[in-house]
């Protein structure tokens, strides 16, 4: 008679091959969080037209982060629209 749990489970589904990191997706967070301070600053001291442009500049700081995170997948191997 055969014991539960006997035989070794197969966990190759579990291994996940590693991850390519690029240095410059931080640095894009910082920037977006940087440019997003100072625009809530701006609107916070009465400047609107300064903040509003901020508020504009974080928008495509933010989109170039994506865009090399989604640049980064696919150049590794990745494709970042097919789900597995």
């Amino acid at each position: 008679m055969e014991k539960m749990g006997a035989t070794e489970p197969n966990l190759e589904f579990l291994e996940e091959k590693k991850r390519a990191r690029n240095p410059l997706v931080p640095v894009g967070a910082l920037i977006t969080a940087g440019v997003l301070t100072a625009g809530l600053i701006s609107f916070r001291q009465g400047n609107s037209q300064l903040g509003q442009k901020l508020m504009r500049a974080r928008v495509v700081v933010q989109g170039a982060t994506v865009a090399l995170m989604v640049g980064t997948a696919y150049y590794y191997g990745g494709n970042p629209w097919r789900s597995r």
